[in-house]
């Protein structure tokens, strides 16, 4: 691989890595599933980068990736669960988070906790959202109009509002 993709592959990673790595917390259980999804990322952003053409922006397109990637290990997490209740319908392993900290930490981990409670496509829009891309760029990434995604924002923000109601 050339010097320019492996510059142009730092340089994008440097801007856009918090961002990314946030993305992955929302579809992680815990803090060891968020590096391994994390470096999953990087491994097919680093192996994609020859087919980068710039026509998007750069951030852009690792976002797109980073979705995708998530996606797909999430729908590969939900089959090899669906196979574990069928085998033993007591292998349901519960994500708990230790929310003894200071209120805004407790305020962060439930957000989270309802954020995965969401659909895939609302987990993905949201998680953009939460990056505070436009929505011209949240559309360019997930396919969706502009419109659609600012009535879908609403409608997550309501459903979000209504689940952190409920769980204080």
């Amino acid at each position: 691989m050339g010097k320019d993709l492996e510059s142009t592959f730092l340089n994008a990673l440097e801007e856009h890595q918090h961002k990314l790595l946030r993305i992955c917390t929302v579809y992680a259980k815990d803090d060891d599933d968020t590096k391994d999804l994390f470096q999953e990322v990087l491994v097919n952003i680093w192996k994609s980068m020859p087919s980068f053409k710039g026509t998007s922006n750069i951030g852009t397109w690792m976002y797109k990736i980073t979705l995708n990637i998530c996606l797909r290990l999430k729908t590969k997490e939900i089959k090899k669960q669906k196979k574990l209740l069928r085998m033993d319908s007591h292998a349901i392993n519960i994500y708990k988070t230790d929310t003894s900290e200071d209120g805004q930490l407790e305020q962060l981990l439930q957000l989270r906790n309802c954020i995965k409670k969401l659909n895939e496509a609302d987990r993905a829009v949201i998680a953009l959202y939460l990056e505070e891309l436009p929505y011209k760029e949240i559309s360019s990434i997930t396919g969706l109009t502009e419109n659609n995604i600012a009535v879908k924002i609403k409608r997550i923000k309501t459903k979000l509002s209504n689940c952190l109601n409920q769980t204080s």
